[in-house]
């Protein structure tokens, strides 16, 4: 099945500012069918837009669906999420997850920033195993965004993310379980790096989110419509980039 088919139509139904930092969308999606992996995501595309950004699935009730939508400074859909989005149609792509402990696993330990927040709170509402979870967050995201079962939160950086050194200081049992993390994708690679020679791949699951990479530029405004129309008008890419930049300003 191509991607294309596999996407999907849904309508924003209502919009909640839980924080300065978080925006929860309800969307419905009747053709949405999930994995019931409980860190499962999509890739969503908001109206007018070609590029997608990828949102976990916070909650699943009937055909309504749950995505928190961190607010950076930036982003294709930060900007949008901001504005008058209920009514709007979206497109969703099939769900994917990747959270699996393995049949010997007796404990789990989950460690994420704000970004991972949504898939810790659905895994916390149906993981059967005795859970611990760290999260990295802004201060006032604990009364923002209750969760179903106690944390260990941890104030987030002005910028960037310490989740490398937070990780370090876990204590890990030595019967075996299954350790889940979701962050900036640096900060994902330092803590791989340090889990050599304590975990294997079936027993650690590392999800890079974000990256907080110096000079990378965000781009507010999706190009991909401007530099369609601008191919179709026989324009060169200095041209349409030229009208980019117009957009933009």
């Amino acid at each position: 099945m191509s991607v294309r088919a596999a996407n999907h139509p849904a309508d924003v139904v209502s919009k909640e500012v839980l924080s300065a930092e978080l925006v929860r969308l309800r969307l419905r999606a009747p053709e949405f069918r999930t994995t019931g992996v409980p860190d499962e995501w999509v890739a969503l595309t908001a109206p007018g837009q070609f590029q997608t950004r990828y949102y976990t699935v916070r909650a699943i009730e009937a055909d309504l669906l749950t995505i928190d939508v961190v607010i950076h400074e930036h982003g294709l859909v930060t900007e949008w999420a901001q504005t008058e989005c209920v009514g709007d149609e979206v497109t969703l792509s099939a769900p994917k997850g990747s959270y699996l402990p393995p049949e010997d696993a007796q404990w789990v330990v989950l460690a994420a920033d704000l970004t991972g927040l949504p898939a810790v709170g659905r895994i916390l509402e149906t993981e059967p195993r005795p859970v611990l979870a760290y999260v990295e967050a802004p201060v006032g995201t604990e009364e923002a965004y209750p969760l179903s079962a106690p944390v260990t939160w941890l104030p987030a950086p002005a910028s960037g993310s310490e989740f490398a050194k937070t990780v370090e200081e876990i204590y890990f049992a030595a019967t075996p379980g299954y350790f889940w993390m979701a962050g900036e994708s640096a900060q994902m690679r330092d803590v791989r790096r340090w889990s050599r020679g304590r975990f294997d791949a079936k027993h650690m699951t590392a999800m890079g989110y974000w990256s907080g990479a110096r000079g990378r530029q965000t781009r507010a405004m999706d190009p991909g419509p401007i530099y369609a129309r601008g191919r179709a008008a026989g324009k060169s890419d200095a041209e349409i980039w030229a009208d980019y930049d117009e957009a933009r300003s």
